[in-house]
């Protein structure tokens, strides 16, 4: 199957090193989604490891979450009250449940994972569908540079030592807003490689998915410490409210 139509690709690949250091602190997630759960519930599309997921129930609210990968859920039912945590199974373009939640995040770029346009505006649709009037709906994702893909290919030297040698390579479809990347490692054992694909999309596309949702832009930062958000901003959190 190929990465571009299989929903749990990203976590069986991820899941084993997805909380490794260097990934984004959830804390400034979690302190700024909690007020906005007003008590809950809260559905997390997306829940992979319970990065914010468990920090939000431990802080009291009821939460669900959603994710394609059984993997990802694994992780997430080893760490404590991760056994918890209602996951169902599933493409989260559907939102195989049924709701009302006060609030539904999808953070982390992860609405790019969803590498077509059509199955991003269902994403919306299907949101819509299970938030309470008034519910919010709250997207992480970076704004695209036109610069990083300035070219149709890119080829990047990752990692040289002496047993192996990682090169990473990019292929974007413009006219799509797709990208697929590939990480191939050359050792003794082989070769090794490490497909991924996004479906990537500007501020301005994404209000007009949640707008023929149902669902308007209330408001919108630069990062999770509500920084305001302008032309200079590479990443954006916006808040979307139904009704």
């Amino acid at each position: 199957m190929s990465v571009f139509d299989d929903p749990g690709h990203f976590g069986r690949l991820w899941a084993a090193t997805y909380d490794s250091p260097g990934n984004p602190d959830p804390a400034p997630a979690v302190d700024f989604l909690a007020p906005l759960a007003d008590g809950g519930p809260v559905l997390e599309l997306a829940v992979g490891t319970g990065r914010v997921a468990l920090p939000l129930a431990a802080r009291g609210l009821t939460v669900e979450g959603v994710e394609a990968s059984p993997e990802m859920v694994a992780k997430l039912r080893a760490k404590p009250g991760g056994e918890y945590l209602p996951v169902t199974i599933g493409d989260m373009a559907d939102v195989p449940v049924s709701g009302p939640y006060r609030l539904v995040l999808l953070v982390f770029n992860t609405l790019f994972n969803l590498v077509d346009a059509e199955r991003q505006a269902a994403c919306f649709r299907n949101v819509a569908r299970v938030l309470a009037p008034g519910g919010a709906f709250v997207i992480e994702a970076f704004v695209p540079d036109p610069a990083d893909f300035d070219r149709d290919e890119q080829v990047q030297v990752r990692e040289v030592t002496e047993d192996s040698a990682t090169i990473r390579m990019h292929r974007y479809d413009r006219a799509a807003q797709t990208f697929l990347r590939q990480t191939i490692t050359f050792d003794a054992g082989g070769v090794h490689l490490q497909p991924f694909a996004m479906r990537y999309a500007w501020p301005e596309q994404i209000d007009e998915m949640a707008e023929r949702a149902g669902l308007r832009l209330a408001d919108r930062y630069a990062d999770w410490d509500r920084t305001p958000f302008d032309a200079e901003s590479r990443a954006h959190i916006s808040v979307y409210r139904l009704g």
